[in-house]
């Protein structure tokens, strides 16, 4: 399972990638604003970054990026879409599950622009995206457990449907916000998950990992000519 990373700051994704390995990135709105860049500037930094890597090419580490969410006709979806997508060859597009935004995101992949359709919340929307051949799909986890939902039904499914039709999109577990939900989603055997840094970090950690290297550690200082 690829671990994707749900950030635009810059330092973010740097350390990330060094220290853990992270396979790729996913933006929206809300990261890009908390980066505290203007939406251009943000992304150009992270399609220079990609280049001083040496990461160029979406198999190696894709991005997925947001079109303009004001955006409520398939034209200028399609319009804004190939902007972005010039900027770098890592970037995906992030389009959202409505009518327009599948017809959008159809016209794309049918071009070569590869896709993310995104803010997807039932099984039957990420039909489509499977249908029209996305690059990804992502179905949400957090809002909806944080509504009282059940997630690992609702992501059962669609894994199952899309291994039933041959879909060739790969799913990724988006908003995830636990280790649960991430052992939950490997489980499942979904492709991705896209996670904050602090999620990840939660989650490689245990309380009795402290406990036993505390153990260790009073064994090793006792120990005779240590």
């Amino acid at each position: 399972m690829k671990y994707f990373l749900d950030s635009a700051k810059l330092n973010e994704i740097d350390y990330a990638y060094k220290a853990y390995k992270i396979d790729g990135v996913t933006t929206n709105p809300r990261h890009i604003q908390a980066s505290g860049k203007p939406f251009l500037v943000a992304i150009t930094d992270i399609a220079n970054w990609i280049k001083e890597n040496n990461l160029e090419g979406m198999e190696k580490f894709p991005v997925s990026v947001e079109i303009n969410p004001h955006l409520d006709n398939k034209d200028d979806m399609v319009k804004e879409a190939k902007k972005i997508s010039s900027l770098s060859p890592n970037f995906v597009i992030k389009i959202p599950c409505n009518l327009e935004g599948l017809k959008a995101a159809k016209e794309l992949e049918e071009q070569g622009i590869r896709t993310n359709v995104t803010l997807v919340f039932s099984p039957s929307q990420a039909i489509q995206a499977g249908r029209i051949g996305a690059k990804y799909v992502s179905p949400f986890i957090g809002w909806k457990e944080s509504s009282g939902e059940d997630c690992y039904d609702y992501m059962a499914k669609i894994a199952t449907i899309y291994k039933l039709k041959g879909y060739k999109t790969e799913i990724i577990a988006a908003a995830v916000r636990t280790g649960k939900q991430m052992a939950e989603m490997a489980e499942l055997d979904v492709d991705i998950i896209t996670a904050g840094l602090a999620v990840y970090e939660e989650s490689f950690k245990h309380p009795f990992t402290d406990f036993g290297l505390k153990q260790f550690q009073d064994a090793w200082d006792h120990t005779k000519e240590n």
